[in-house]
């Protein structure tokens, strides 16, 4: 008997898969390892049931989108938690995972915590200028959490952030049952400790579908497929009214004369900041030879 499903949790070579008719524990049929091919949680799969509650994945269904750390796919919307109190999130590694999000079609969201220590004013002034929808919120207090509630609803999010910024403490204030591991913040270092040591999906009264994930050192951003150069570009949705207006074809936005996006961050229309950002990416997608990742 066959039936088909979502991975939910993937622990010691057990698979855990959402179908109609509950939670099934499977394993993966042996070929997958002879293929090379691990499934990973949020891969929608066929199974074949064996047993009460056991079963076998037989194929995965085509991924609209994948994250190989940490392992997780289907996403539709990044949930990236940011802080401007201990442990102050990094822009550029905030501005990584956004473009990261746009490359593989999935939106990200801006979610600033720890609002009760500091608003983080600074960081929504700049996000508040790139289309990218920016919620403050506070796991302490309760602020922001019925609009992070409303922007969850129909999509599968995962949660991600440097360790320490909220995400476990958010997930838990917006659903109880959850009762994640969280943890302090380590007085002498600035920095969380690791409380999320796996993926696992929750599903949550309003029926959206979240991911707790290991923090932002855990994502592996810098080898991420950003090697198109020319892409780069058009995952910094404020720079959409300029892309096409330079005085030159093929205009880089880095440091061309005529540069219509350059233009704008002079008169304060595009972040400094984030086109800072823009540049670091682009020059890093500029170092990579192809030849040399065959």
């Amino acid at each position: 008997m066959s039936d088909s499903g979502v991975i939910y949790k993937g622990i010691g070579g057990f698979y855990y898969v959402k179908t109609a008719e509950g939670m099934i524990e499977c394993r993966a049929r042996g070929r997958f390892r002879i293929d090379g091919i691990t499934p990973i949680v949020g891969d929608r799969v066929e199974i074949e049931l064996t047993e009460t509650n056991k079963g076998f994945i037989k194929s995965i269904i085509d991924r609209k989108n994948f994250f190989e750390r940490p392992p997780v796919a289907n996403l539709g919307q990044l949930v990236i938690i940011i802080s401007a109190a201990p442990p102050v999130t990094d822009l550029f590694l905030t501005d990584r995972m956004t473009t990261v999000a746009f490359h593989k079609g999935i939106e990200p969201l801006i979610v600033i915590n720890k609002c009760d220590l500091d608003r983080g004013e600074e960081f929504l002034s700049i996000y508040s200028k790139t289309g990218i929808r920016c919620i403050q919120t506070s796991a302490v207090t309760g602020e922001g959490i019925d609009s992070l509630k409303e922007e969850l609803i129909g999509k599968v999010s995962a949660f991600s952030g440097i360790s320490g910024v909220g995400k476990s403490s958010l997930l838990n204030r917006i659903d109880t049952r959850l009762g994640l591991e969280t943890g302090e913040v380590s007085q002498k270092h600035g920095r969380g400790r690791h409380t999320t040591r796996h993926v696992e999906l929750f599903e949550l009264p309003n029926g959206a579908i979240v991911a707790d994930t290991p923090g932002f050192s855990s994502f592996d951003v810098t080898s991420m497929d950003l090697t198109d150069k020319e892409s780069i570009q058009f995952a910094f949705p404020e720079f959409s009214p300029y892309i096409g207006h330079c005085r030159f074809t093929g205009c880089a936005h880095v440091k061309d004369q005529g540069c219509a996006v350059l233009a704008a961050v002079d008169a304060g229309e595009i972040p400094k900041q984030r086109h800072q950002s823009y540049v670091q990416i682009y020059r890093k997608a500029m170092e990579y030879k192809e030849w040399e990742h065959r």
